[in-house]
């Protein structure tokens, strides 16, 4: 089931446990702007003279609670349906993060890796003109996301670390409700970028053991522990995972099913699928990934009594954070790193006993939970400014 699908099924149920009104129901999921414009040609060739098109774009999901909010992704599997589901769960995720904002999402179909610096600037500018009117402080806000980086003015402290560590906090507060914590449990992490090396780091640090680590160029494990610091130090300096001393090498497909009390997806959406859930032996899977759970996946996992932390939750640090650069932006007033991340703290723990409220409630699991804070958060809002005639 592709992103947007399983997005909208999810959006469904929620609006079913909540009894929302059809009318609302249709228009929280019809987004307020979708952009599609043509980037690169004649105006903007490549470094050797020779002129490519790509095609960006950017949905703008919903503004009932404040200015939009979402990456612009670069990656040669930047689709329509894709940028939309993503647009839509972010409008879900800051409604879930009690932040004023809204979804969006952007990107353009190219791939990062075969462009020259300069190229992928000149790209960036391109776009930016052609969106230009329709983005802005109070009306949408870009960040950086997969193929593109913060590379910008003012931005804040912490920023880099707080997808990563706002997985953390998200991961305390589960484990806490069920009377355990970090330290001595062990964990496997699926992808080892900016996400999952900032994971496993903090997670280390607090004492508990990351037994295999995964990303594209291979896998490694060792059960009593990976010395985090040292494979950071080795892909570094090498690029990849494969060699590293202090681990065994594990087939890459293996990380999913590995034995470990918590596994954390950190890369690509829709790697759990029927094929493989009921190979997981983890008690608690830990969504860091856009989508990494397929609905047939959630079921199987539901069954065998596998906990899972949905990402429009788990991951929404990033979004946290950015929010706080907002803030500190528009007040010319910036944040200690210290006070970046105890904010962050309070707010993943605030918006974990919300969704836990809602679990209450509705007698719902957490996916439902989180689906149900943030889906009649945004139904709320729309219903106040009168939109949803």
């Amino acid at each position: 089931m592709n992103a947007l699908a399983a997005t909208n099924r999810n959006f469904r149920q929620a609006a079913r446990i909540l009894g929302l009104d059809s009318k609302i129901e249709k228009s929280l999921l019809i987004p307020f702007r979708e952009i599609k414009v043509c980037v690169g040609g004649v105006h903007d060739p490549k470094d050797d003279g020779t002129l490519v098109s790509y095609v960006g774009f950017r949905v703008q999901h919903d503004n009932s609670r404040g200015p939009m909010k979402g990456g612009i992704r670069y990656h040669p599997e930047v689709d329509p349906d894709e940028v939309n589901a993503l647009a839509q769960l972010m409008t879900w995720k800051t409604a879930v993060a009690d932040i004023p904002y809204g979804g969006a999402k952007g990107g353009i179909g190219c791939t990062p890796k075969d462009l020259s610096t300069s190229e992928l600037e000149r790209l960036t500018r391109v776009f930016t003109q052609k969106i230009h009117d329709l983005i802005g402080v109070n009306t949408d806000v870009p960040a950086p996301d997969m193929g593109t980086n913060a590379q910008d003015l003012g931005g804040s402290l912490g920023r880099e670390a707080a997808t990563g560590r706002g997985v953390v906090y998200a991961t305390e507060a589960l484990l806490a409700e069920h009377g355990k914590s970090v330290k001595g449990l062990t964990f496997a992490i699926q992808g080892f970028g900016n996400v999952g090396s900032w994971a496993a780091k903090l997670i280390h640090e607090r004492g508990g053991k990351v037994i295999a680590v995964s990303d594209i160029t291979g896998a490694v494990k060792n059960p009593n522990g990976i010395d985090i610091p040292a494979l950071l130090q080795h892909k570094e300096a090498t690029g990849k995972l494969a060699d590293f001393g202090g681990a065994d090498a594990m087939d890459s497909k293996d990380l999913l099913t590995h034995e470990c009390d918590v596994l954390i997806p950190c890369a690509l959406g829709g790697v759990l699928n029927r094929e493989n859930a009921g190979g997981v032996k983890a008690k608690f899977i830990i969504e860091a990934a856009n989508h990494p759970t397929d609905p047939e996946a959630d079921e199987i996992l539901s069954k065998k009594g596998v906990t899972i932390l949905p990402d429009i939750y788990a991951n929404a640090g990033g979004v946290t954070v950015s929010y706080f650069e907002w803030v500190q932006n528009i007040q010319g007033f910036m944040w200690e790193e210290e006070k970046v991340n105890q904010e962050l703290k309070r707010y993943m723990t605030k918006a974990f006993n919300n969704i836990k409220g809602m679990c209450q409630s509705h007698n719902c699991n957490l996916r439902m939970g989180a689906f149900t804070l943030g889906v009649n958060r945004v139904a709320r809002a729309t219903q106040l400014r009168g939109w949803e005639a």
